[in-house]
Order: structure tokens, then sequence, then C-alpha cells
């Protein structure tokens, strides 16, 4: 007689603290407090291609996803599968060849960090040495972003940054001989990396590429291309020099997918030329009494969920789909660049809304704006303060603050706009908001730094700066109650960005930097009674 099968065990009650349905109408009640991800209203930080079925694929390919974790794809098959097909496309998109390896990272940061790892390794083990036993330089122009200043500080490197033009069509782009005086000769010998970027950040500048990376290949130094911005959206941008992989003495590259490739946050793709770069930038150990550890990311444990989503989107779209997204971008851009005034070069008021300007040429859909000095003053209009005035009418845009370079010229503080394929489709709700904003600050000064500093209270500056005395600090300039939540339970914002951007400014920067800390650190703290 043959034993039956014991029954299975019940699945173990749990009693749950609140009904699911609770704690997600709870989360909901906060999300109202966001600033909007859909719709076009918000020109910075979000990327919405305008497309409904977009965002449930993914939610679908993440929730498929959910339970795997990326630490081991020997254990789940799938995630090596998707990222060889994720990187085979970022591969054929970038310019890359049959040799070109990578990685799916979980932003541009990592993407950047990787890339800095991978250079500071190699120059390392080619003189012997073990981190810690020499500096080497990274040489970039100012206005590289800044995940690689955390790189530098990081992994002890000297950051070297080179001015950009302040002004005219090249505004915020570097020169390549001015870079290229950085590593020239017997100057190249402590470079690890030299880095531009496609485009920068700030100002939508496409660094001379082409330029730079024949001076770097003569130098016999790696060159990154940080087109975690763009890298998904130039390659369908008309009449631009090559940027990308198809460049001779670019030897690495990164693009976000959390970006123009419209990925929920987070995943980047870290491309190299060659193996031997890439395989730099693992870290693995046996070293212990545990499983071997192998890394190809700063992160162990790893979500498949964006990287699913990822790939996903990109099977749906092609690239005659992010072709077709880009170009809806691309008029948007287009469009709020003859909006406002075309390209610097002499004044824009008699062509856009009078007193601003738009910085430099801007290439991939991103600009910024700063105030027409040719305007007469009473007439021109602080990019601060009118970002200011159109978020009370309900958009979003980025204040960025002016910049002092190492070579004493000065790169004006601007408003930056982030432009995505649905941008196109509120145009006739956006523009009148920027002339409007634009006619409502016209000819008002900026808020006086020097007032608002007359309100902090002594520092004694042979002391470090605490948590204590930062928040007191803060509370002098209107900052104080940030941290704290309204009835809701939501965070109170910061405000007027204007005022703010003034002092970051005014302040020495590691002053600044520290209660800038201390702002975003309370504003996470949890709360009593």
């Amino acid at each position: 007689m043959t034993d039956s099968p014991a029954p299975a065990a019940p699945p173990a009650r749990v009693d749950l603290a609140e009904a699911p349905d609770t704690v997600l109408a709870a989360l909901a009640a906060l999300r109202a407090h966001d600033a909007p991800t859909h719709g076009g209203r918000v020109l910075s930080y979000v990327y919405d291609p305008g497309v409904p079925e977009l965002d449930e694929l993914a939610a679908e390919a993440v929730r498929a996803m959910q339970p795997v974790n990326g630490l081991d794809p020997t254990t789940f098959g799938s995630v090596a599968a998707l990222e060889r097909d994720v990187l085979a496309f970022a591969r054929d998109l970038l310019g890359g060849d049959e040799d070109t390896v990578g990685t799916v990272t979980s932003g541009g940061t990592e993407s950047c960090l990787l890339a800095v790892q991978s250079a500071r390794d190699t120059w390392l083990a080619a003189r012997g040495l073990e981190p810690g036993q020499a500096r080497p330089r990274l040489v970039a122009p100012v206005t590289v972003h800044a995940a690689f200043q955390k790189a530098a500080h990081l992994y002890g490197l000297e950051l070297d940054l080179v001015p950009v033009a302040a002004s005219g069509p090249a505004a915020g782009a570097v020169d390549a001989a001015t870079i290229g005086a950085r590593f020239a000769g017997g100057l190249a010998d402590d470079v690890a990396l030299v880095v531009v970027s496609a485009p920068s950040y700030p100002h939508a500048a496409l660094d001379p590429v082409g330029q730079v990376a024949e001076l770097a290949a003569r130098a016999g130094l790696p060159l990154h291309v940080d087109a975690c911005i763009g890298g998904f959206a130039l390659p369908f941008w008309p009449d631009l020099p090559a940027w990308d992989l198809r460049v001779p003495g670019v030897t690495s590259i990164s693009a976000d997918l959390h970006k123009y490739a419209f990925a929920p946050k987070g995943a980047s793709v870290l491309l190299h030329r060659d193996r031997d770069r890439q395989r730099a930038q693992y870290f693995a150990t046996t070293r212990w009494p545990g499983y071997p550890v192998v890394n190809p990311t700063l992160l162990g444990s790893r979500s498949g969920g964006p990287l699913a989503a990822s790939w996903a989107i990109l099977r749906a779209l092609g690239t005659g789909g992010l072709g077709t997204l880009a170009d809806r971008a691309r008029t948007a851009t287009l469009a709020l660049r003859d909006a406002v005034g075309g390209s610097s070069g002499g004044s824009s008021a008699a062509t856009g809304i009078e007193g601003l300007r738009v910085v430099g040429t801007p290439a991939g859909p991103l600009l910024a704006v700063a105030s027409d000095d040719d305007a007469p003053a009473e007439r021109r209009v602080d990019p601060h303060l009118w970002a200011d005035a159109v978020a009370r009418r309900g958009w979003v845009l980025q204040a960025q603050p002016a910049l002092t370079q190492p070579d004493g010229t000065r790169l004006p503080h601007t408003t930056h706009l982030t432009v995505t394929p649905v941008t196109a489709s509120v145009l006739d709700d956006l523009l009148p908001v920027l002339t409007g904003a634009a006619d409502e600050v016209r000819g008002l000064p900026r808020p006086d730094a020097g007032a608002l500093l007359g309100t902090l209270p002594p520092l004694d500056a042979g002391r470090p700066l605490d948590s204590a005395t930062a928040a007191a600090l803060l509370e002098g300039i209107g900052l104080g109650g940030v941290g704290g939540v309204d009835g809701t339970g939501a965070a109170r914002g910061v405000g007027p960005m204007a005022p703010l951007l003034a002092l970051v400014e005014a302040l020495p920067a590691a002053l600044v930097e520290r209660l800038l800390v201390e702002l975003l650190a309370r504003l996470v703290e949890p709360h009593t009674g």
C-alpha cells in the first residue's frame, strides 16, 4: 500500500497592522502633494513620453521581475538575458562594434562613478600601484556633471576642471585646445581620464568630442563621453558632429535609459570600447567565508525591475519609436527656443521674450535661459524670479546658480528646461505662462543676498558646523521649517528659489554645501508628536 502524500501545510497567517487598501490610500494622499510626473508641467527630473501604454508596459515588466535579485545572473538567468539585449541595443545606437561591452547600472551617477573607477584602477595597475598610493588627475570641463566631482572625491583623484566659453554661440562648451593643454606633452602621465559631455546638463552644450578625442588619443589617454542625458536623444538629432563611439579615441560612454529611453528610475548603461577596461570596473572577492562576491556595479543586490522595464520599452519602441519621440521633443525644444529668443550672440528682445535669452547653441532636448544683458536694465528679466513666477502658475522650471570659473570668467545664473515629447502637446498652455511670468517680473532686481546674509547668526570660524548650528542658520534665512510636515504628513517645500539661489552664490561653497546637506537631511528625519 502506497502512502498518500501529506497534505500541504496551509499558508502561515499574518495579522496585518493595516489593510492594504488603507496603506495605498495613504500613499496616494502623499503623492498628491508631489509635482506632477505626467502632463509636461515639470521641465526637469521626469521624462514623460506622453504614451500611457509605455507606463503600463513598464509597470507590468517591473512586477514580473519584482522578486528577482540581479546579484546573481547564474541563478536568475533572465537578468543576464535582459541585460544582453539592452546593451546590444545601446551598443548599436551609440556606434559600438562587436568588441563593445557594458553594464546596466542604477543611473547616470553610478555609470559615471564606474567609468572613473575603471580608469583609475587601469591607471594604477599600469604602474603597479594600489589605491591610495597615487592621486591621478581627472580632466574635464567645469560643466561636467557633478557625478564626476563625486567620483573624484570617492576614488581619490585630483579634479582638474577646465573653463568653458562664458558667452556667445559656443557658451557652455569647452575649447578643445584649452582642455588639450592640460594633458599635452609631458602633462599626460598623471591623467587617468578625460571627460566631455554630449551635451552638458547646465547649458545643453555639446563639447567638441571629435577634437578632444584626437588630442586624448595622441597623448595615450582614455576619453569618456558623458551622454547620460543625451544618449538616447542625440542619435536622432540632425546636423550634429560625431560624438559617440563612432569617434576614434572615445573609450567609454554613459547614457541613461531613464531619461530619453523613458524607463522608470533608475537605469543607465555604461559602454566600454574594450573588454579589459570594462573588467576593471568589477569588484570580486573570495576572501571571506561566504559566497564568492562578483559585482559589476557598486550595488550588490540589484532590482531586476528597472532593467526589465528598460528592456520592455526598448523592444516596444525600437529605434523607430525612439526616433519619433525624439522628434516630438525636438519640435517642442525649437518652439521654446524661438519663444524665448533663439540663442545668445545678440539681443533677443525683438524675436522672443524681452529681457531673456537662450544660452549658447543647445544640442538636444534641453536649454538654459539667462537674462538678456543687451536689454536695458529696466527691461531685463531675472531667470530665477521668472522661474518662481512660472511656478506660481503651476509649472516647474529649474534654477541654476552662477559660477565663477578658475580663469575668473563667470557663467551666468540661469533657469534650465528639460523638454520631453509630451511638452509638444502642451505648448499652447506653456508659452503664454512663460510670457506672462516674464511680464510679471520684468525689471525687478534679484533678491539682495547681502540683506539675507545680515539675518544669519554669527559663526565661529574655528569650529566645524554642527547640525544644530546649521539648523539655526537655515532658520535665519527662512528655511527652518522645511523639514516639518503639513497637516497631511507631506513635507513642506522650500518655496521661492530666487532667494535661496542668491545665497548659494553669495556664501562660500563649503558653507552653502553644508547648509544644503542639513536642509535635505532634515526633510527625511522622523518626526515625533
